[in-house]
């Protein structure tokens, strides 16, 4: 009993909360909300920015940051889109461009790892640098013409109503709670973003795990940047510009610290459905892009200010505790 008022009265027990109370605003606000079609849209248009945000939990709480996801996700799609101009089976360009990604990775983990430079300048810069590589690779042009089974995976349901690319969430969502939550290297990767001091002298290889955390982050967005070519049926050199401040906004807000040590997939999961379902309602009462920007906007802001909610909301719950 004592474990459920925990999970209630936390952070996680508060996005619960606003995302019921979300939920039957919309339902109200539309019949169409809680219809399974649109659910399964809800999902649908932003499915590879939420893939992204599962990686991006475990970099953050790691006490790093990766604003290059989005990049490599352009520059993933772009490069599919330029193998495929270029004759290579699709076959044999995803292996290819899911190497790139880990890549990218790679390349960003060895200037924080091993040259010792904080994660934001680098991958400031190499958002910069892989985003310039991806509209190189395609120029102003579009690219198009896929395979059909390839943009099945993105636009054509597998089980039910639900494509490939949900279903992938959903699993790579179970797999990342797993991971986080009751593996060791989930351990060591809350405790160097409490401490590197701590996790160093308690014999963690901490570059080892920021390694591992960084190469993830850009396999995953090439992954993501697959997706959405396989989706949209095409790619541009703008693909996914701008989504690296959506994925961070559903980090912060699902309760991950900004500073590292704190977070759950839990949190981000339900962040995620809080963001989608507002976003959605937003559409639902054809409220403007413009609009849905500035609220994602304030949202980010509050976001970062998440440690502070959480102490207040814990204290005013637990406050009969300490009266009593």
């Amino acid at each position: 009993m004592t474990a459920l008022r925990e999970r209630l009265t936390s952070w996680e027990g508060f996005l619960l909360l606003v995302l019921v109370l979300l939920y039957a605003w919309n339902a109200l606000a539309s019949p169409v909300f809680l219809t399974l079609g649109n659910q399964v849209n809800l999902f649908q248009l932003s499915i590879e920015k939420v893939i992204v945000a599962l990686a991006m939990t475990f970099v953050i709480i790691n006490g790093e940051i990766d604003l290059s996801v989005a990049s490599v996700m352009g520059l993933a799609a772009c490069s599919f889109g330029w193998l495929h101009g270029a004759g290579v089976p699709a076959a044999a360009a995803i292996p290819l461009v899911l190497l790139l990604g880990l890549a990218c990775g790679g390349f960003n983990a060895f200037w924080v790892v091993r040259v010792g430079l904080p994660s934001l300048v680098v991958t400031l810069a190499t958002m910069i640098a892989f985003r310039g590589l991806a509209r190189v690779l395609v120029e102003d042009r579009g690219i198009g013409g896929f395979p059909a089974w390839f943009n099945a995976l993105g636009q054509k349901p597998l089980i039910g109503p639900f494509p490939f690319a949900i279903l992938l969430f959903f699993a790579m969502a179970a797999l990342a709670w797993v991971l986080l939550h009751r593996t060791v290297f989930g351990r060591q990767v809350t405790v160097i973003g409490a401490s590197r001091a701590v996790a160093e002298y308690s014999g963690v290889d901490v570059g080892r795990v920021k390694t591992a955390v960084l190469v993830a982050s850009s396999g995953v967005a090439a992954l993501a940047g697959l997706l959405f070519a396989a989706r949209v049926g095409a790619v541009r050199g703008d693909v996914a510009l701008g989504f690296e401040l959506d994925i961070i906004t559903i980090v912060l807000l699902g309760g991950v610290s900004i500073f590292g040590g704190v977070g759950s997939v839990t949190g981000t999961v339900l962040a995620i459905l809080i963001v989608l379902s507002l976003r959605n309602g937003m559409a639902l009462a054809n409220l403007t892009g413009h609009i849905q920007s500035g609220v994602l906007g304030v949202l980010l802001i509050l976001s970062v200010m998440v440690p502070v909610f959480r102490g207040w909301f814990q204290r005013v719950l637990h406050r009969p505790e300490a009266v009593s």
